[in-house]
C-alpha cells in the first residue's frame, strides 16, 4: 500500500510538471509575475518601509522621554572638610536619577518634520508604481521581439518545406532525364541555405525567450511559451487619427502617471523644508523633570547607612528651559537659503520629467501612426507578391521560368507575409503601450 501511494504521487508530480512545462503565459501573467519577483522592485518596496519608519520616528518625537542613570564616584587626595578646612580624605558617592522631557515648542519644526515625511512615503510609493510600470514596460517589449522572432523563425521553416519539395521534384526530373543536375544542385544550395537561416532564426527566438525569462526571474527558459494573440486582435485596431492626440494623451497622462506624481508630492514637500530650516530662527520651549538620590561616605567621618542616605537623599524637579537664537554664525540663514534652492532644483526636476513624458507619448503615437501605415502597405505588398508567385509557380510548373526566378518570386511572397505579421504585431503593441499611457492595463 506504501508503494502504491509513493507512486500517485510520482505519478501526480510529473503530470503537475507537464503542465508547467505546456502552459502558456499571456502578457498580463508575464508583467503580474515579474511585478512579484523582480528585484529592483522589491527593493523599491524597502525603500517604502524605510520611509515609513522616518515618518513614525517623526511622530514619536513629539513623546517624552525617559532616562535612568546611575554613578559612583571616588575622591582622593586633599579636600574640603565640613570644618571648612582642608585634609586628606578619601570620599566615594552612589547617584541614581531618573529624568524626562518633551517638547513644547520647537518653531514648528516637528509638525512639519511629520508633513515632509509623509510626503516622501507618498512620494516612494508611487515611485514604486514608476518601478513596476517600468518592468511592465520591459516585459512588454520582450513579449513582442519574441513574437517577431517566432513569426521569422516560421517563414523560415516554412520556406524549407516549399524548397525541399523544388528538391524532390527536381530530383524525379533528373531521374527521368527532364532537369540538368546544375538545377538540382542549386536547389540544394538554395535549401542548405533555408535550413542555415531557420537554425539563426530559431536560435533568435530562444534568446528572445531567455531574456524574457530573465526578466520574469524564471530559473530556466525551458518549456515556456507564450500566448500568440489572435487574428482578431491584430486586425481589429482602430486607426489613431480617429482616437486621441499626443496632447490629449499627455493631458490625461499628467494625472495618472506616478513619475509625475512622485515629483509633484517632492516639490510640495520642500514647502515643509523651507518651514523647517526657518524653525531654526525661533525659540524653543521645553519642559523637564526628575527625580534622584545619592549615597555619600567620607573616610573618618561617620556615615548613614546606605538605605537611610538613599531616603533622606531624595529629590525631585520640574523645570521649564527656553532657549533663544541669537547669533548662531549664519547657519539658519543658510540653511534657509539651500532649502529654496532645493526647491527651485525640484521644480526643474517637475518640469523636466514632464518633458520626458510628453517626448515619450509623442515617440509611441508617431511609432503607432508608422506601423498603421507599415501594415497598410504590407497588406498591398502580400497581395502583390501571392499574385506573383502564383504566376511564376504556374510559369515555372509549364517550363517557362527558370528555378531561380520561381525562389526569388517564392522569397519576396513569404518575406511579405511576415513583414504584414511583424507591422501586425507592432501596430498592437504601439496601442497596447498608448492605452497604458492613458491609465490601462499593458496588456493584449
Amino acid at each position: 500500500m506504501k508503494k502504491f501511494s509513493i507512486l500517485v504521487i510520482l505519478v501526480v508530480l510529473a503530470k503537475l510538471d507537464v503542465l508547467a512545462e505546456t502552459k502558456q503565459w499571456n502578457l498580463r501573467e508575464c508583467c503580474d509575475y515579474a511585478v512579484e519577483h523582480n528585484i529592483s522592485i522589491k527593493q523599491q518596496q524597502n525603500a517604502c518601509r524605510q520611509q515609513e519608519l522616518q515618518l513614525s520616528t517623526s511622530k514619536n518625537s513629539r513623546l517624552p522621554d525617559l532616562n535612568a542613570s546611575a554613578g559612583q564616584n571616588f575622591s582622593f587626595g586633599r579636600g574640603l572638610t565640613a570644618e571648612n578646612t582642608y585634609s586628606n580624605t578619601n570620599t566615594s558617592s552612589t547617584s541614581f536619577s531618573l529624568s524626562s522631557s518633551v517638547p513644547l515648542f520647537t518653531g514648528f519644526q516637528i509638525p512639519n518634520q511629520i508633513k515632509l515625511n509623509q510626503l516622501n512615503l507618498e512620494a516612494a510609493t508611487a515611485d514604486l508604481e514608476k518601478a513596476k510600470n517600468d518592468i511592465r514596460m520591459q516585459v512588454a517589449q520582450a513579449y513582442v521581439q519574441i513574437l517577431y522572432d517566432m513569426e521569422i523563425a516560421e517563414v523560415a521553416h516554412r520556406q524549407i518545406a516549399i524548397d525541399s519539395a523544388q528538391v524532390n521534384r527536381l530530383q524525379a526530373f533528373v531521374d527521368n532525364g527532364k532537369a540538368a543536375e546544375a538545377e538540382l544542385s542549386q536547389q540544394k544550395a538554395t535549401l542548405a541555405n533555408s535550413r542555415l537561416t531557420a537554425t539563426q532564426a530559431d536560435n533568435n527566438t530562444r534568446l528572445a525567450i531567455l531574456s524574457l525569462t530573465q526578466l520574469l526571474e524564471l530559473p530556466t527558459p525551458e518549456g515556456f511559451t507564450i500566448v500568440k494573440p489572435s487574428l482578431d486582435e491584430l486586425v481589429g485596431l482602430v486607426g489613431l487619427d480617429k482616437l486621441v492626440t499626443p496632447d490629449q494623451i499627455y493631458a490625461e497622462a499628467l494625472g495618472i502617471k506616478p513619475e509625475i506624481l512622485s515629483q509633484q508630492l517632492r516639490l510640495k514637500g520642500t514647502e515643509h523644508s523651507i518651514k523647517i530650516a526657518e524653525a531654526g530662527n525661533y525659540p524653543t520651549l521645553s519642559l523637564s523633570g526628575g527625580l534622584g538620590t545619592n549615597y555619600y561616605t567620607t573616610s573618618g567621618f561617620k556615615s548613614d547607612g546606605f538605605g537611610k542616605q538613599l531616603k533622606n537623599n531624595f529629590s525631585q524637579y520640574i523645570g521649564l528651559n527656553l532657549s533663544v537664537p541669537i547669533f548662531n554664525r549664519f547657519q539658519t540663514r543658510n540653511n534657509i537659503r539651500n532649502a529654496r534652492i532645493e526647491q527651485e532644483n525640484q521644480q526643474l526636476q517637475l518640469d523636466n520629467t514632464k518633458k520626458t513624458l510628453y517626448k515619450d507619448i509623442q515617440q509611441v503615437y508617431y511609432n503607432a501612426l508608422n506601423a498603421q501605415s507599415k501594415e497598410k502597405t504590407s497588406e498591398e505588398a502580400l497581395q502583390s507578391t501571392k499574385d506573383a508567385f502564383e504566376l511564376m509557380q504556374a510559369k515555372y510548373e509549364n517550363g517557362k521560368a527558370t528555378i531561380t526566378e520561381f525562389n526569388e518570386a517564392k522569397n519576396n511572397y513569404l518575406k511579405s507575409e511576415s513583414d504584414l505579421v511583424q507591422a501586425r504585431y507592432e501596430n498592437l503593441y504601439q496601442h497596447a503601450l498608448i492605452d497604458f499611457y492613458r491609465g490601462k492595463d499593458l496588456s493584449f
